[in-house]
């Protein structure tokens, strides 16, 4: 698989460098965070990511609602949810937006690289 740049959202610090040493293990590049859904508008047209991993719950604007307005402006965007257990309908709701999938809490990097291979791949 090709390097990927990613933009991810998240309004946890913790979860921010966890999922950014993942990535970069798994060979992919940060190019941008954000922390909120807001953010996350004006961080993807700013850094054009290859693919987003999104927060569902966030200050703001939802994962949800970031996810719907992200896809509305660019139809091929990938992004990837990163959710809590107990919330499958927000997921279901993100898929709905145009999310390409979801991994759960806490990540683990084989779930990651498992769901960017899946997505990537249905995007080649």
């Amino acid at each position: 698989m090709k390097l990927l740049k990613v933009l991810i959202v998240d309004d946890s610090l913790i979860t921010v460098k966890k999922l950014t040493v993942m990535l970069e293990a798994l060979g992919h590049r940060v190019v941008a965070t954000a922390d909120t859904g807001a953010h996350a508008l004006t961080a993807y047209r700013e850094s054009k990511p290859d693919l987003v991993t999104m927060d569902i719950t966030m200050p703001d604007m939802d994962g949800v609602e970031a996810t719907r307005q992200i896809v509305k402006e660019f139809p091929n965007a990938a992004i990837i949810m990163v959710t809590s257990h107990g919330q499958e309908k927000m997921v279901i709701d993100a898929l709905d937006a145009g999310a390409r999938g979801y991994v759960l809490k806490p990540v683990r990097q084989e779930k990651v690289a498992e769901m960017i291979a899946k997505v990537m791949s249905r995007l080649a």
